[in-house]
């Protein structure tokens, strides 16, 4: 397997960075979409996390002749039916703005007491390769929306994520310790077996 090289199907690099922070018990180069310009990533007009994750994992091994690893992951709030869900990226708006989704969420809940609150945040991860072999995996990882942001680490809803074992916000722990226990992370240690298949044919 040395030499081995996977395509993670995102042109974000502090996302190939937590990749390979994930991945790192694998002898795998991983690289990013940034490399290969040509290669647009794919509309994610799927109804699930995993089909999303496919559809992006499907146009990364096609453009590029490597095995891809794509991940689509949100937020799902028990209170609001699932949501954000899917749309977590953009609940907000299409504009993807953090802040401006975190405020909607505590808008949404300002009524709703701590026990109603719970939530999760979900990761469905696609490994497919060029040959059209397509595996998906999930992970998840359960706390409570908090009454407000804390914590400067993280992005997204890191900051509203509130984990009671450990008494703080997804935002506040330590990067070795979220690495553990995310939904991403737990998805990645799922697609471990898969990837050392994938890799070493």
């Amino acid at each position: 397997m040395s030499g081995a090289r996977m395509v993670l199907a995102t042109k974000n690099e502090g996302k190939r960075r937590e990749f390979v922070e994930l991945l790192g018990r694998l002898p795998l180069e991983v690289v990013s979409l940034a490399g290969w310009p040509e290669v647009e990533m794919a509309p994610e007009t799927g109804t699930t996390f995993a089909e999303n994750a496919l559809l992006k994992a499907r146009r990364a091994a096609t453009g590029t002749g490597l095995p891809a690893v794509a991940d689509d992951s949100g937020l799902e709030v028990d209170y609001l039916n699932g949501e954000p869900g899917i749309y977590s990226a953009r609940f907000a708006g299409d504009d993807r703005d953090d802040q401006r989704n975190n405020a909607k969420l505590l808008e949404l809940l300002a009524t709703v007491p701590r026990e109603n609150r719970t939530c999760r945040f979900r990761c469905a991860l696609a490994v497919v390769t060029p040959a059209g072999k397509e595996w998906v995996v999930e992970g998840t990882c359960e706390g409570l929306v908090a009454f407000a942001p804390r914590g400067s680490g993280g992005f997204g809803y890191d900051p509203l994520f509130y984990l009671p074992e450990y008494d703080c916000t997804m935002a506040e722990l330590p990067p070795e310790v979220k690495n553990k226990i995310s939904h991403r992370a737990k998805a990645v240690a799922r697609a471990m077996p898969i990837l050392q298949e994938v890799m070493s044919v």
